[in-house]
């Protein structure tokens, strides 16, 4: 029998080579991936990819304060930890279907020591046993191999998770802390329009006093005045809500969080180089983690189709048994066995069948997931490219009319007060020169969330670009 069993073993190893997993390939998209932008006019191109370092991107805005959030991110986020410790776990899962593959030993031992009350022997005395055991169930089919392949693809889809996540919490940090700016700049353009407000208000019931303007005109002038201090304490609660925001990011209370406003703080918008549209399948982590999952479901295939073959286990036993201690490892004492067993289920009302065909199924949805994350991929950064080339162009415009709305406020407030237009006109130029002044705040903050959004959509930085 155990001639048998070792001579069976060198036809095993050669059945072992077998596998029942398709070959993989990564998943084609429904169309050719793109050869250039649509958008893409005036752009530096870049040479990016997954395995290149994304490194610090938030340091092109050139803010030393948004740097060192950005570094509390990193260590404090609590999204970031979780998808940590869900890779840690990934990677456990690895190591633990890889020990499928070899063999697994148990060691065991007894003592007893057994008495009575009657006079014979036979029921007192000491006994030792001591015992070691081996399985093992040979790869014949290539099970375990998907198993373990589904598990390490499963593991690089929770390494891009991760990647996604840290990515995600900087890009939230960074549109935060900007909308967070942004409100300071509003809160104090609209502070100065306060005070100009107060200033008019002066004015006007200078002339009310002097009886060469009517009580109307002071009563406007009190609308237009509580109106813009009302707006500034709706600013306060706005900026409350962003600078709670980062609190969470950077993983403290927001009760015990808070941000100064920076009086020389300005908005500068990065130069972003461009890579093309096919690199971005390597770059983006949800694309990256898509991917792996359509791998995963390939090797699941491998697992379930296995089912039809036969499974085989090696087993090895060694025992001794004896009254003294001494002789517990006497040749005499010893006993061993070897085995082979093999199992195969001949009828499962088609449970098999099924199982296949639905980890077919898994793997055709894990692909349209797959090409569905490339084509907003794509999506994304087309959205983005054009936002920031439109935003660029429209901040010169505003730039122009908030100059223009600033000078007609001042000639009209000056021939007011020469007594050549109505209070009416003041007010009308004063509502528009602060809305001008409003929007080109908000777009100057807009360009540079547009050129966070643009990094997020690419992926990340691009560090070792070419230029």
């Amino acid at each position: 029998m155990t001639a048998r069993i070792l001579t069976s073993l060198p036809l095993l190893a050669l059945v072992a080579a077998c596998s029942t997993t398709p070959a993989y390939e990564t998943p084609k998209l429904a169309s050719p991936t793109p050869a250039a932008w649509k958008a893409l006019d005036g752009w530096k191109a870049a040479d990016p990819a997954d395995h290149v370092d994304r490194g610090d991107w938030w340091t092109l805005l050139g803010d030393p304060q948004l740097d060192a959030l950005a570094q509390r991110v990193k260590v404090n986020n609590q999204t970031i930890a979780s998808a940590e410790a869900a890779y840690r776990q990934a990677r456990a899962l690895v190591k633990e279907q890889r020990a499928s593959l070899f063999p697994a030993i148990d060691l065991s031992g007894s003592a007893t020591k057994t008495g009575g009350g009657g006079a014979s022997s036979s029921s007192k005395g000491e006994r030792y046993q001591a015992g070691i055991g081996a399985s093992w169930e040979p790869d014949v089919w290539g099970r375990i191999r998907a198993t373990v392949n589904n598990a390490k693809a499963s593991a690089q889809a929770s390494a891009a998770d991760l990647a996604a996540a840290e990515l995600s919490a900087q890009g939230e940090l960074a549109t935060n802390y900007l909308g967070l700016r942004q409100t300071d700049a509003e809160i104090a353009l609209v502070q100065a329009t306060v005070e100009g407000y107060q200033r008019s208000l002066k004015i006007t019931q200078n002339r009310y006093d002097a009886g060469i303007a009517p009580r109307s005109d002071v009563l406007q002038a009190q609308t237009t005045l509580a109106n813009a201090q009302s707006t500034l304490e709706g600013l306060a609660q706005t900026r409350a809500t962003y600078e709670n925001a980062v609190a969470v990011l950077v993983g403290e209370p927001a009760s015990s969080f808070t941000i100064a406003a920076d009086p020389n703080w300005s908005a500068s918008v990065p130069e972003i180089p461009v890579g093309l549209p096919s690199t971005l399948l390597e770059r983006r982590p949800d694309v990256a983690a898509a991917e792996r999952r359509v791998a995963a479901a390939n090797a699941e295939i491998g697992v379930a189709r296995a089912a039809y073959f036969p499974t085989f286990t090696l087993t090895g036993d060694g025992s001794s048994s004896a009254t003294k201690l001494g002789d517990l490892f006497a040749a005499s004492t010893n006993t061993w066995s070897l085995g082979l067993a093999a199992a195969q289920t001949l009828f499962d009302a088609g449970a098999r069948k099924a199982q296949v065909a639905q980890a077919r199924a898994s793997y055709d949805a894990a692909a349209a997931d797959y090409r569905q994350t490339a084509l907003e991929a794509f999506q994304d950064v087309e959205n983005q490219l054009t936002a920031v080339r439109v935003l660029e162009r429209q901040y010169a415009l505003l730039q122009t009319a908030s100059t223009a709305a600033d000078q007609t406020e001042q000639m009209l407030l000056n021939q007011y007060r020469a007594g050549q237009v109505a209070y009416t006109d003041v007010v009308t130029a004063q509502a528009s020169a602060l809305s001008a002044r409003r929007e080109l705040a908000t777009a100057r903050v807009s360009r540079q969330a547009a050129a966070v959004a643009l990094v997020q959509a690419l992926g990340g930085g691009w560090t070792g670009v070419k230029e």
